[in-house]
């Protein structure tokens, strides 16, 4: 099954970071995903801060990423990262079908909870990237931002794999869908990328019909570029300046 050559999660998550709140968080076909919330709280009367909903890359769990969420909460954010199901302590198995619900339900759950929808940007990380493009076009977001993310999937497995790369057909195809984004786009990307080549950040920017800005990570690796603190400043500055009242 292409799926198991697609997701890799890890079941092992570590300790809550201090100063985050657990959440739980019901998908429409009955799994129930695992998250963390970090960042300032929501004040009654208050502009609300923007909130990140973070769907992360293809392998591991959220418990990785506990420095890029802190760092994400320290420039004033509120972020929401959860597990696709099958990840960390999240049920079910991943599919793409899967971890599209998986998106949405977690903005619902966050809207939810009291937090407008003009506050909440979409933000992926590689193939979160894709979910994060997705959601975009089914819920209203102010925005979208997406790191080291392809044009689809079968891009990046021909550029390792040549024409075996068909097998991947149209799955995590965010290239087609770019067309009907409505709402602001950041695309960032590293120049030294070995996984997503740089060229597909490129050209999955020149896809997307605007407003949209691109963020060039010099020097970025595919497996670092969320620790440029530059980056974090970039989609801190994009995600203030799209999520708010309207």
């Amino acid at each position: 099954m292409i799926d198991s050559y697609t997701f890799f999660p890890d079941r092992n998550v570590g300790p809550l970071p201090a100063g985050a709140e657990e959440r739980w968080i019901t998908t429409e076909d009955g799994q129930r995903l695992h998250a963390w919330l970090a960042g300032p709280a929501l004040a009654a009367g208050a502009t609300p801060p923007p909130t990140l909903i973070w769907s992360h890359g293809n392998a591991g769990n959220i418990g990785g990423r506990t420095q890029i969420l802190l760092g994400l909460a320290q420039r004033g954010l509120r972020v929401l990262a959860y597990d696709y199901r099958g990840y960390g302590r999240s049920t079910g198995a991943p599919s793409e079908v899967g971890v599209y619900l998986d998106a949405v339900a977690a903005f619902d759950h966050e809207v939810a909870r009291g937090t407008r929808p003009a506050s909440i940007v979409a933000f992926g990380e590689s193939l979160g990237g894709a979910v994060s493009i997705a959601l975009g076009e089914r819920r209203p977001c102010a925005g979208v931002a997406v790191v080291s993310t392809f044009t689809r999937l079968a891009d990046v497995a021909r550029h390792h794999y040549g024409p075996l790369g068909l097998l991947a057909g149209n799955r995590f195809d965010s290239r087609a869908r770019l067309g009907r984004l409505r709402v602001p786009l950041l695309v960032a990307h590293g120049d030294r990328d070995e996984i997503v080549p740089f060229e597909l950040g490129e050209q999955l920017f020149a896809a997307a019909a605007g407003p949209k800005r691109f963020h060039r990570i010099a020097g970025g690796h595919h497996n670092d570029a969320l620790a440029s603190p530059a980056l974090l400043d970039a989609v801190a500055a994009f995600a203030r300046e799209n999520a708010g009242p309207r």
